[in-house]
C-alpha cells in the first residue's frame, strides 16, 4: 500500500508539475502575443508620425514652391510693365523725332518752293542748241 501511496502522490506531483508547466507555457504565450501587440502597435504608431512628418515637409515645400513662384511671377509682370512702359517711351521718341523730321522737311520743302519761284529761270537759246552748237533734231536747212 505504501508503494501504492507512493506511486499515487508520484502521479499526483507529476499533474500538479504539469498543470503549473501548462499555466507558465500559458502566461509566455500570453505576454509574448501582448508583447508583439505592443510592438505592432509601436511601429504602427512610429510609420504614422513618419508619414506625418513626411506630409508636413511635402506641404512646406509645396508651399515653399508656390511662394517662390508668386514672388517669380511678381517679378515677372514687374519687368514686362517696365519693358512695355520702355517701349512706350521709344515709341513717343521716335514719333517725336518723325515730326520733328517731317516739319523740318516741310519747312525746308516750303523755303525752297519759295526760292525757286523768286529764281531767274535760265534763257534758252533755242531748240536743240547747247552752247551754241546743234545737239537736238538736225534738219538740212540749218
Amino acid at each position: 500500500i505504501n508503494v501504492r501511496l507512493e506511486k499515487m502522490k508520484q502521479e499526483q506531483e507529476c499533474e500538479r508539475r504539469k498543470r503549473i508547466a501548462e499555466e507558465k507555457h500559458k502566461e509566455w504565450v500570453q505576454k509574448k502575443r501582448e508583447e508583439e501587440r505592443r510592438e505592432k502597435e509601436r511601429k504602427l504608431s512610429k510609420e504614422m508620425a513618419e508619414k506625418a512628418t513626411r506630409e508636413l515637409e511635402k506641404m512646406q515645400l509645396q508651399e515653399k514652391a508656390e511662394e517662390k513662384y508668386k514672388e517669380w511671377l511678381k517679378k515677372k509682370r514687374a519687368e514686362e510693365a517696365e519693358k512695355k512702359k520702355k517701349e512706350k517711351e521709344k515709341e513717343k521718341e521716335r514719333e517725336a523725332e518723325l515730326q520733328e523730321k517731317k516739319a523740318r522737311s516741310e519747312k525746308i520743302f516750303k523755303e525752297w518752293l519759295h526760292n525757286a519761284r523768286n529764281k531767274p529761270r535760265p534763257v534758252s537759246n533755242g531748240y536743240g542748241v547747247r552752247r551754241g552748237k546743234s545737239a537736238g533734231l538736225y534738219f538740212c536747212c540749218t
